[in-house]
């Protein structure tokens, strides 16, 4: 199964459309299914130094920055959509591009939940050059490209009222995910400068946690 990339319908709805509002619904519910943000409330905050600040690339409605936030990480958000009114006025949010934000450098560590699989190698091998050159620990939650996922996920969104727009992107988002090493790969990581532990779970669940090395 090779890795394709597609136009996810989210991408073409405003912030504020009932069916992208629908989607985020079904978003919530999928991640706790499988688990994403326990899984990086779980392994971020251990790889942070004290005073380091971290920021998430398509923070989207902001949830997993707060979740991070309560567990005592300094977190600001990175996304094309505007800030969230739920989210701390003491952090920032920044309103750009990943591929051309130039506000790295204040963070040691840059972390993803189901962001960096909608874009091709050419564009991940554009951010990892930016990432490598400051950041010390980089951290993602992926779809892994398996067809049975697609089936599984085809077959059970339905029952938890999940809209078109949640079934056509999940499709379309499994086709886009990662095996094996193709992310830390991708960014151009390389294991003499970084620990790299990356692998795919039961739920489907890819995995990236990249430390650069002392």
């Amino acid at each position: 199964m090779p890795r394709t990339i597609e136009p996810e319908l989210l991408d073409s709805l405003p912030h504020d459309h009932p069916d992208a509002q629908h989607n985020r619904r079904d978003l919530r519910l999928t991640n706790r299914i499988v688990g994403t943000h326990r899984w990086l409330a779980r392994t971020l905050p251990p790889l942070l130094r004290p005073g380091e600040r971290a920021l998430e690339l398509g923070a989207g409605t902001g949830e997993l920055g707060q979740r991070l936030s309560g567990a005592g990480v300094t977190v600001d958000g990175l996304d094309l959509w505007p800030r969230p009114a739920e989210w701390p006025c003491e952090r920032q949010w920044h309103v750009a591009d990943l591929r051309s934000f130039d506000g790295y450098a204040p963070y040691a560590a840059v972390f993803g939940n189901l962001i960096f699989h909608q874009f091709s190698d050419h564009d991940l091998a554009i951010l990892g050059a930016q990432l490598r050159r400051t950041a010390r620990v980089i951290v993602a939650c992926e779809p892994g490209r398996r067809r049975l996922s697609q089936i599984l996920y085809g077959a059970l969104s339905p029952l938890f009222g999940a809209n078109h727009v949640t079934r056509h992107d999940a499709h379309v988002s499994i086709a886009a995910g990662f095996r094996g090493a193709e992310l830390p790969t991708a960014l151009g990581l390389n294991q003499a400068e970084w620990e790299i532990k990356s692998g795919t779970s039961l739920l489907g669940l890819y995995f990236l946690i990249a430390v650069r090395r002392a």
